[in-house]
């Protein structure tokens, strides 16, 4: 019971940080762009923020990271469909034709571990490995 709250809780908190992202940056994009203004809009990894650039360009984990995030995207995509589906068949009072809710299942199973590869990914970035020797 505890879990399951804590991960709602989580996932909330998530969208609190993902909406607070998003409005910050519209309101930024209202503003004359100005240099300045235009540092606030940019990602920290190129706004001046952080390592700057020139670090995540060239750190291969970055690249990995960043492959593993497009690969949970691309999985996504088949079950996010779905479930609407579903959910929109349930609404209307139909049954959803669920026969692909093992395959979802496993999907599921695979982007979790690439959710922890990723935070691998982003942890050898922090300690400094990726990054080719000059």
């Amino acid at each position: 019971m505890t879990i399951p709250w804590l991960l709602a809780a989580v996932h909330l908190l998530a969208l609190g940080v993902g909406l607070g992202a998003v409005w910050a940056r519209g309101r930024a994009l209202q503003a004359p762009l100005d240099v300045p203004a235009l540092r606030r809009v940019f990602l920290r990894a190129f706004g001046g923020y952080e390592k700057g650039a020139f670090y995540y360009l060239h750190n291969h984990f970055f690249w990995a990271k960043m492959g593993l995030l497009a690969a949970i995207l691309l999985l996504e995509l088949g079950p996010m469909i779905a479930l609407i589906r579903w959910r929109v068949a349930v609404a209307r009072g139909a049954e959803p034709d669920t026969r692909a809710a093992r395959r979802f299942a496993r999907i599921s199973f695979v982007q979790a571990v690439l959710v922890v590869l990723m935070v691998l990914a982003a942890t050898a970035m922090a300690r400094g490995y990726g990054v080719p020797a000059r």
